[in-house]
């Protein structure tokens, strides 16, 4: 067991009532997780307040309450620690409960909208190929080396961040590669981590729902590089007008990124097309499996921040040439029928415009371009119109159909997305509730040489319908539909 007192290193104390010698079990945030001599952390959240749940967790055999706000009523022999802020109280305890295992390891942050997951997968990818071990925490899943686990947010809880990086510590993992979402920073679950590095892809709609407006979104991602220290570094794309803003206040060590502007890693896309890039990269050329131009600036990254973290220029190159696509970004294949169906997470009117236009710069417009789309339920509503606005201007044809409806009607939410349809794109439009059935006539509507979009849920496996999650897999079913059409 650890002295409580030693859990409560550089936590920000306002007021202690009870003894922080005690030794305690563990820290638990969830009052129902609560077990005999743990320490309960009682976190305001959108939906309930852990200070409701105070009694319950001593019920339960709680030993120590972290609060922001003293109970009423106290009970003998428990000790009440009264903070300025749960929520990085939570992180501070964790780190120090595990044992800041962010020390033992060189800890690089990747945040922005979109490309978060493809450079943090991509790094990991190339690390490992490079012979080191290394850990993961993306969106899709969790790496300590080779060992794998499911991830359930873009950002974990504090907590499990810091287990699974006392986990990688313990297995003698160098390098580990997380992807940083707003809610994470907003929420504090990466304070108390000593960050290496930090990434900065690019800021465009995404998350209002949660954030209100985007001033609030970007400071809240800005919050991120002002917590890095001097000994970290900071790779920013200087082509994204927010990146200069980003490293305003930070103490880190600034370099920059760039296909448009003057930047220490500059690249240039010399070809395009449906086998890959090949691309300039400080003056070396590299083919790489990977498409379009949102890759070249993913690439550009991870050549950047293999650099700064000490790899060798052609070493770098060379596996960058090796690289793989991630699961559900710009996975595709190509049918019998040599028709092409692509599948990709792009669930924002910037990733979902990236996409098409790279899309278009290497098609030959000779095809057909169908794009299948829907927007989340109970998420930004703002974005629906602008998502059916770009499908439907973009394409050739657009299908709007059901994306993760959660607990609104689907259909409320495809008339939201035709409302963005200007009109003389709407006869370019169909609205397909069931989106298996929008896939299928996507299908069926597709000739020789003409290509299918399906957007907006990528590496996803599931629907999440009146807060239940059906099987449902994009890729797995295009190519089911599509080999049916050569029977």
């Amino acid at each position: 067991m650890t002295e409580l007192k030693e859990i409560l290193y550089k936590v920000s104390i306002n007021a202690v009532v009870g003894n922080t010698n005690n030794g305690v079990n563990k820290i638990e945030f969830d009052s129902r997780r609560i077990e005999a001599d743990d320490v309960f952390v009682a976190i305001r959240g959108t939906v309930s307040d852990g200070h409701d749940f105070i009694e319950k967790a001593v019920d339960k055999g709680a030993v120590a309450v972290v609060c922001e706000q003293m109970p009423d009523v106290k009970v003998n022999g428990i000790t009440y620690v009264e903070v300025e802020d749960t929520q990085s109280a939570l992180a501070m305890m964790a780190a120090n409960y595990y044992g800041s295992p962010s020390e033992n390891l060189k800890l690089v942050g990747v945040t922005g909208t979109n490309g978060k997951t493809t450079i943090a997968t991509l790094l990991y990818q190339l690390f490992k190929k490079a012979g080191f071990k290394v850990g993961l925490l993306s969106t899709v899943k969790i790496l300590v080396d080779a060992k794998e686990f499911k991830a359930t947010h873009t950002t974990p809880d504090s907590l499990t961040i810091n287990y699974y990086l006392k986990e990688m510590s313990e297995a003698g993992v160098e390098y580990c590669f997380m992807e940083v979402s707003s809610h994470g920073i907003h929420q504090k679950r990466t304070e108390g981590l000593e960050f290496t590095g930090g990434i900065f892809t690019n800021l465009s709609h995404d998350h209002l729902d949660y954030h209100n407006t985007f001033k609030e979104y970007r400071d809240v991602k800005k919050a991120f590089f002002d917590g890095l220290s001097n000994s970290a570094f900071v790779l920013i794309n200087s082509d994204d007008k927010n990146g200069a803003f980003m490293v305003q206040n930070t103490k880190a060590k600034q370099y920059t990124y760039a296909l448009r502007s003057y930047a220490d890693y500059r690249g240039q896309i010399l070809e395009n097309n449906l086998e890959g890039l090949l691309l300039k990269l400080n003056d070396h050329e590299v083919w790489t499996k990977l498409i379009g131009s949102f890759n070249a600036y993913n690439l550009l990254a991870i050549f950047g921040t293999a650099e700064l973290l000490g790899l060798e220029t052609l070493e770098i190159l060379q596996l960058i040439s090796d690289l793989q696509s991630v699961s559900g970004r710009f996975q595709y294949l190509i049918s019998d029928e040599k028709i092409t169906a692509i599948v990709d997470y792009a669930h924002t009117p910037d990733a979902l415009k990236n996409v098409l236009e790279t899309i278009n710069d290497i098609r030959t417009n000779n095809e057909t371009l169908i794009t299948v789309v829907g927007c989340g339920g109970d998420r930004d509503k703002m974005k629906r119109p602008v998502m059916g606005n770009i499908a439907a201007r973009l394409s050739n044809k657009a299908i709007f159909t059901s994306d993760n409806p959660r607990t609104e009607n689907p259909d409320q939410i495809i008339e939201d997305i035709e409302k963005g349809v200007e009109p003389q794109d709407y006869k370019k439009t169909l609205s397909i509730t069931d989106r298996k059935q929008a896939i299928k006539t996507a299908c069926q509507l597709a000739d020789k040489d003409d290509i299918i979009l399906i957007a907006g849920k990528g590496h996803e496996t599931y629907q999440e319908i009146n807060g239940e999650r059906i099987d449902f897999d994009d890729f797995k079913i295009v190519k089911e539909e599509l080999k049916k059409l050569n029977k």
